[in-house]
């Protein structure tokens, strides 16, 4: 007869690998850590473009603009200038 308790490493049917689990979740808390330093460390790098005296939604409009192809950004541009002209503003 085998013990399926949870949190003790056995992977019986019902059973919870308790080690493995615990591995699972302190990676995910590391991962959240560097995810953290990240969102710091671009937080630093729009405060720079502000201080030198860039918009840095423009910074953040720019990055998400280099991440799409070429035609995308052109359909989209396309798009744009049809519903701007729609209300005049172009």
């Amino acid at each position: 007869m085998t013990d399926d308790t949870p949190g003790e490493g056995h992977n019986g049917e019902g059973a919870i690998a308790g080690d493995e689990v615990r591995l699972l979740v302190e990676r995910y808390e590391r991962l959240e850590e560097e995810k953290k330093g990240i969102l710091d460390d671009m937080k630093d790098v729009r405060a720079e473009a502000k201080g030198r005296g860039y918009n840095p939604k423009m910074i953040l409009f720019l990055v998400k603009e280099r991440a799409k192809d070429r035609e995308k950004r052109a359909i989209e541009r396309a798009e744009q200038e049809t519903y701007l002209a729609a209300i005049g503003l172009l």
